[in-house]
């Protein structure tokens, strides 16, 4: 299995190893002599050996190992990320969750390998598998050792309640990935399995961290602040000290990506953080988000005009920038808004938050007294 990932990132040259957070740009000359070494099965170039003990600490009797470096062709397409939801289904009922609804349905296996084909030749190096709950669905192993074995670098955003199982830790410690970032929801029982909805969640969640970092594979967590747990945030902060290398917390909760208002019930009053200001977003351009049917928009907000990648190809993401662009078109209420330089949600969450009928103060800054139009 390789160790080394070469990859052209839109112009640029880029060396990165599976589990590690460290890239290493090289000129193109370099990567051009590093693939025809690999193809024609010689010697790798001698300037390889140091820079990967450098900045991995790899040896050159680990690089001498036949496949110890992949290299990926060049696309036409300028695509470096994309998340998948490989299955929407969901073992929690979670009170906040985007998702409408959460069906058990996808693509077959062939059809899964087929659209990470497809992903791998838009030209995405990072991955990120998400759902529903990812770890759930019956192809999850083998599409992960798929798209590892394809040369992208795996993210899995999880609700950490299948971590724990064998077969997921050796996966995981096997085939290392870029990330697994597990959603926090409380720091008790009483208060996790409230917002999840499903009793015994909480005990999941701390037998699948204890799991993880017994096996030595690093783990970031998410500290979903709501009402539910809102009092719990400094013993939120303390499990995540003790389990994760780092945590980031969430507090803005959002309507359905539909607009239902449901999940905004969830909300804990005093917590929603307004402090980043929308700058802009690749998605659409650089990054691209697939349904569990092959489906390509945007991101998992902006679903207007899916793309269907298994009767499309990948001609069919030439249309994506194209159609992004239009969603984040200032209109309806947000048409001449003085205030749009300084908003805080780009323009497709603003319109599920107003197809949703929910309270400015939940998402715009004219819920705070500000001057209207």
């Amino acid at each position: 299995m390789h160790e080394i990932i070469a990859s052209p990132q839109n112009g640029k040259f880029t060396l990165v190893r599976p589990g590690a957070r460290t890239a290493v740009q090289i000129p193109e000359a370099m990567f051009t002599g590093l693939s025809e070494a690999v193809t024609s099965n010689g010697g790798l170039p001698a300037w390889l050996p140091p820079l990967a003990e450098k900045a991995w600490g790899l040896s050159a009797a680990v690089l001498s190992t036949p496949g110890s470096v992949l290299v990926r062709t060049p696309t036409r397409l300028g695509y470096n990320r994309a998340t998948w939801e490989i299955n929407k289904g969901c073992n929690f009922n979670c009170e906040h969750c985007y998702l409408a609804e959460r069906r058990f349905e996808g693509l077959p296996r062939d059809g899964k390998e087929q659209l990470l084909d497809l992903i791998r030749d838009a030209g995405v190096l990072w991955l990120q598998f998400t759902g529903g709950e990812p770890t759930i669905d019956k192809d999850f192993a083998h599409s992960y050792e798929y798209a590892y074995r394809l040369g992208m670098l795996i993210e899995i955003l999880t609700n950490g309640s299948r971590l724990h199982r064998p077969e997921i830790i050796d996966l995981l410690s096997s085939l290392r990935p870029h990330k697994v970032t597990v959603s926090l929801y409380g720091a008790s029982e009483e208060s996790f399995d409230a917002l999840t909805r499903k009793r015994g969640a909480f005990k999941l969640l701390i037998r699948g961290l204890q799991a993880m970092k017994e096996a030595g594979v690093a783990v970031e967590l998410a500290l979903i602040i709501t009402k539910h747990n809102a009092h719990e945030v400094p013993a939120m902060r303390t499990l995540a000290e003790e389990y994760a290398t780092s945590f980031t917390e969430y507090a803005n909760i959002s309507p359905t990506y539909d607009g239902t208002p449901d999940p905004l019930a969830a909300q804990a009053p005093g917590f929603l953080d307004k402090s980043a200001v929308f700058n802009g977003c690749p998605a659409g351009h650089t990054f691209f988000h697939v349904d569990p049917h092959g489906f390509a928009t945007m991101c998992k907000v902006g679903r207007k005009n899916p793309i269907g990648l298994m009767a499309e190809g990948l001609d069919g993401l030439l249309r994506l920038p194209a159609i992004a662009d239009a969603q984040m078109l200032r209109s309806g209420g947000c048409s001449g808004c003085r205030l749009s330089a300084t908003c805080r949600v780009c323009r497709p969450l603003a319109k599920v938050y107003q197809q949703a009928k929910a309270p400015l103060e939940t998402y715009c800054q004219h819920g705070n007294g500000d001057d209207a139009l």
